[in-house]
């Protein structure tokens, strides 16, 4: 769980320091910079997993191409910032596997990541660049700090489920030696030595091609490799219809992809796959709860809905999804509307206890009637933590962050999970720039913390109020093409009818 993070020369992000709940909403204009920072998040999860070089290409440049590292650097005019940084707060899960399958128990749960880069020109990578790792350490926060660090309304229980361990020395350190910077992993002491154990190891980090948090294991670091572990599992959900009205094969992966791949796969094994046994036993009971909590909770958005079932072709071996109406008539997943194969999806997601880490999702309202937008948005609140009940396999250690620009979501989301990011004018080096600044509402947790602007009352008024109260007249041309005549459009809002109601409503 992604509790703060600190960005300065990312893209359009300087200097920013944001805080996130369980459940986030950011909202702006376009082009202000709420993508960038998903992408920003994203950079992070992908060098815990890659080397520096791939996890720079995967994230999209300005004009959503990968090809140029310094891209991702911010820029006034022609001038780019050599240095990016990062700062992350995190709470890691207590336990978890490493890529060979051992066991890994964290000594503490309650993080910070730091990790600065500075770009380097290499000619043997073309026009690309690189990246040279200046700093990374990975620190412990301590018990007694949490509270002060975790700002959003919680309940005890929750803390001290989420929040456990000690530890008084440092998991990741870089020091300043005579060759350069050197990075340093320190042993946990497998596990349960509170104070560290045996001598770390050190490597230059002007010659490292990934994080020294990325090859962590569990027999030497296991709370690093937790760490990493917590920051793999940062995702972008793309949720792509054509990808999700496909059947899959008896052999699909069951885990929902994050473009909503293996949907039939994934909602099978939860019917099917009893965890309360250790051999996976089937019961039919679990099986018809599973389809019906789906069918309730589709039934939110389209009324239409008496059932769900997933259809398995022993000839073609393929599961396929299937929306039963009220009479009776079945629907395959490939005649599903986009907007019900995405509250499909996210109300699975919902439901797999396995599925932990942070959640970003951009304009979920897409394809959702404004009628039935609570719908979505109580549903991704769901997905969240619930923060008055410990952690478990009912209510996993999960996060929400929603980008939006829709006066509909922002209307309905909770006061205190509203983020609104807006550009605002600065100063470095004697150039004037903008860059995106994220503010709160006033008299909600994120204003305990002094770094944190409150927004303006002003700024929201396009939200509450889209349709402008003097707008200028809509015109089209008539005639051939060389008439100058112009003819006024009514538009619905023009109707003295809808003005009258727009008042009634005001």
């Amino acid at each position: 769980m992604l509790t703060r993070l600190k960005v300065s020369g990312f893209k359009n992000l300087v200097g920013v320091d944001i805080r996130f709940g369980p459940f986030t909403c950011v909202a702006g204009a376009n082009g202000v910079g709420k993508s960038n920072l998903f992408d920003a998040i994203r950079f992070l999860s992908a060098l815990a997993d890659r080397p520096l070089i791939d996890a720079a290409l995967s994230v999209r440049d300005e004009g959503g191409r990968t090809a140029d590292v310094r891209s991702l650097f911010h820029r006034v005019g022609d001038d780019y910032e050599d240095k990016m940084s990062f700062e992350a707060e995190m709470i890691i899960p207590q336990q978890g596997l490493d890529d060979l399958g051992q066991k890994a128990k964290a000594t503490i749960t309650f993080l910070r990541y730091k990790l600065i880069l500075r770009y380097r020109v290499d000619h043997g990578l073309r026009s690309l660049g690189n990246l040279e790792l200046l700093e990374e350490s990975l620190t412990h926060i301590n018990l007694g700090e949490a509270s002060k660090n975790l700002l959003f309304d919680h309940k005890l229980i929750w803390r001290k489920s989420a929040i456990q361990g000690r530890r008084t020395s440092e998991f990741i350190s870089t020091k300043e030696e005579e060759t350069g910077g050197v990075v340093k992993l320190h042993q946990d002491g497998g596990g349960d030595n509170k104070k560290g154990g045996g001598r770390p190891s050190s490597r230059s980090s002007a010659n490292l091609p990934r994080t020294v948090l990325s090859v962590a294991n569990a027999a030497e670091s296991p709370t690093v490799l937790l760490a990493k572990r917590e920051m793999q599992s940062w995702k972008l959900l793309q949720l792509e219809p054509s990808s999700m009205r496909k059947p899959d094969e008896f052999t699909a992966p069951f885990k929902l992809g994050t473009d909503g791949s293996h949907l039939p796969a994934t909602l099978y094994h939860l019917a099917r796959f009893d965890e309360s046994h250790a051999n996976g036993s089937l019961t039919d009971t679990k099986e018809a709860s599973v389809y019906a909590q789906i069918a309730n909770r589709l039934s939110e958005l389209v009324e239409d809905v008496q059932k769900v079932s997933i259809d398995r072709d022993e000839r073609r071996e393929l599961l396929t999804i299937y929306v039963i109406g009220r009479d009776g008539t079945s629907h395959p997943a490939r005649a599903l509307s986009d907007g019900t194969l995405r509250f499909l999806a996210l109300a699975v997601l919902d439901l797999d206890s396995e599925a932990h880490g942070l959640i970003c999702l951009e304009e979920p309202e897409n394809g959702i009637h404004p009628e039935r937008i609570p719908a979505i948005l109580n549903l991704l609140q769901e997905i969240a933590t619930d923060v008055n009940l410990p952690i478990s396999s009912d209510n996993p250690l999960r996060q929400v962050i929603i980008n939006t620009h829709s006066p509909s979501v922002v209307l309905q989301v909770p006061e205190d999970s509203l983020v609104v990011a807006e550009l605002k004018e600065s100063l470095k080096k004697g150039k004037r720039f903008k860059g995106v600044c994220f503010s709160c509402l006033d008299d909600t947790w994120r204003g305990k913390d002094e770094n944190t602007s409150s927004v303006a009352k002003g700024r929201l008024l396009a939200y509450l109020n889209p349709v402008l109260k003097n707008e200028p007249e809509v015109t089209h041309d008539i005639g051939n093409i060389h008439s100058s005549k112009k003819q006024k459009i009514k538009r619905v809002v023009d109707r003295e009818d809808i003005k009258q109601l727009r008042l009634e409503f005001e």
